[in-house]
């Protein structure tokens, strides 16, 4: 865990306590990290989770399949990002998402009973973890409100618009990169991945934006 320190000290959840105080931290937390390799699954649709995860290097996806196997992204989780903590947290019966690697990975899984509940060493370190852990969820609330906002456009040439002016915005650049590839973007954004290519093709020529790969310019 040491070879991740200063990861650890860039987690939301972590925020306010002191890097002498994290070690004793994940013990009282029976923190456990596992490795996996790329396009393993972490947590399965169906399946009742009790434990969330922290990337420590690499990256994961939270992916919802309907019946007949279409794929939508909700969320690319990066390195010192949270996923699972809602659901976990929430004691559901069956999760209705799955968590895939998409590239190798180490993730540290934290139950969220020790989390939430005082240990008998009646350590000071939860009600910070709690204050925390609101805030992230709250943040993430906010996040999934504009991906609704993104996917309920009628159109395409919409929900790229409106998703890439947001990315801009954050960016606070014209210019900008983008966290998903071609059909990544387009399971985001719940569209077809061709019709998507064409209007991104019909955008550039219009003089709307330039783009190359997973970089992206607003004209």
């Amino acid at each position: 865990m040491k070879n991740y320190m200063s990861v650890l000290k860039t987690v939301q959840l972590f925020k306010g306590i002191e890097e002498s105080d994290l070690q004793p931290l994940l013990s009282c937390l029976s923190a456990k990290a596992i490795q996996y390799g790329k396009g393993q699954t972490v947590f399965s649709s169906g399946e009742r989770i009790e434990r969330f995860g922290i990337v420590l290097s690499g990256e994961v996806q939270v992916v919802q399949d309907d019946y007949y196997g279409n794929r939508s992204i909700l969320a690319k989780i990066d390195i010192g990002n949270l996923f699972g903590e809602s659901f976990a947290c929430a004691e559901m019966k069956t999760l209705p998402v799955s968590v895939i690697t998409t590239t190798e990975s180490e993730l540290l899984f934290i139950d969220c009973h020790r989390l939430a509940v005082p240990c008998a060493k009646a350590c000071g370190f939860h009600s910070r973890l709690i204050q925390n852990m609101l805030s992230i969820v709250s943040m993430k609330n906010i996040s999934l409100t504009q991906k609704i906002e993104f996917t309920s456009k009628r159109s395409t040439r919409e929900k790229l618009m409106a998703y890439l002016s947001a990315e801009a915005k954050k960016a606070g650049s014209s210019r900008f990169c983008i966290p998903f590839n071609r059909q990544e973007l387009a399971d985001y954004l719940s569209v077809e991945r061709s019709a998507m290519s064409a209007e991104l093709s019909k955008l550039r020529d219009d003089g709307v934006l330039k783009f190359h790969k997973n970089q992206f310019e607003l004209l």
